[in-house]
């Protein structure tokens, strides 16, 4: 396999990666029950299966990017940060181009 096949493969799974989590976390966004911080943070509870889904999704981020942090937690921040970013929460996302998100 070429390098340029391994960097699309893995250019690939990268966007399912993040499509996934955001389709996880907007599922079970509930605007009447977030408040959204001053810092602009939201709080998201996702419920078992799916919250074991988005573990599972964020922990394979954070080895993908080199996400650190002081406790697993922190580094599962991380890793959702930049997943976030990837999965583009604007309007400018490629990935909301292909329609309607949820």
């Amino acid at each position: 396999m070429f390098a340029s096949e391994r960097f699309e493969r893995a250019a690939v799974l990268g966007v399912a990666v993040a499509e996934e989590a955001r389709r996880l976390l907007s599922r079970h966004l509930d605007p009447a029950a977030s408040a959204e911080g001053a810092d602009g943070t939201v709080l998201v509870d996702v419920p078992y299966p799916d919250a074991a889904v988005v573990t599972a999704l964020l922990d394979v981020a954070a080895e993908c990017f080199g996400e650190q942090g002081g406790s697993v937690e922190e580094t599962r921040q991380a890793a959702l940060e930049t997943l976030l970013q990837l999965a583009g929460f604007d309007d400018e996302s490629q990935l909301n181009s292909g329609g309607v998100r949820g």
